[in-house]
């Protein structure tokens, strides 16, 4: 059997997230359901820069006290113009308070969370085709205003 070494990482950005109020959806039959919209926000890193548009939102399934599932689909806009499309999910774990606290939009030390993505990129543009070619995951922290991605390319 051959041994593989796990796969690199590259930084590829860094996205600041500007998010509004939750609207909560209660408990529906297939579990607790929230939307967090997605207002704007900044694209700063060494593949990728620009900002995200004021588009989509984040689709989120409470599944117990302690494990958010998110489903989160909007744009981006490169400082040359290109249009990217985003579609992250993930999960973010928690303690029960801790968790209760996000949902209420206080602070929590991200040190408590565990927050994990899989964006998937692509756009149009042929200067950003590689998006569409690439795998990604992204380490995040919430604060009451904001989503703080930092996105990875595996190598």
């Amino acid at each position: 059997m051959v041994t593989r070494s796990a796969p690199p990482l590259e930084f590829v950005a860094h996205l600041a997230i500007d998010v509004g109020p939750a609207i909560d959806l209660g408990d529906l039959p297939d579990g607790h359901r929230r939307i967090v919209p997605i207002l704007g926000g900044s694209v700063t890193g060494p593949r990728l820069r620009g900002r995200v548009l004021p588009t989509g939102a984040d689709h989120q399934y409470l599944r117990s006290e302690r494990v958010t599932e998110l489903d989160a689909r909007y744009a981006l806009e490169t400082d040359d113009g290109a249009r990217v499309a985003v579609e992250n999910v993930g999960l973010r774990v928690g303690s029960a308070d801790d968790v209760a606290a996000l949902l209420r939009d206080e602070p929590v030390d991200p040190d408590r969370i565990y927050f994990r993505t899989q964006p998937r990129l692509s756009s149009a543009h042929p200067e950003y085709a590689w998006l569409g070619d690439t795998l990604f995951v992204a380490t995040g922290e919430r604060t009451p205003t904001t989503v703080e991605l930092d996105v990875f390319a595996v190598g």
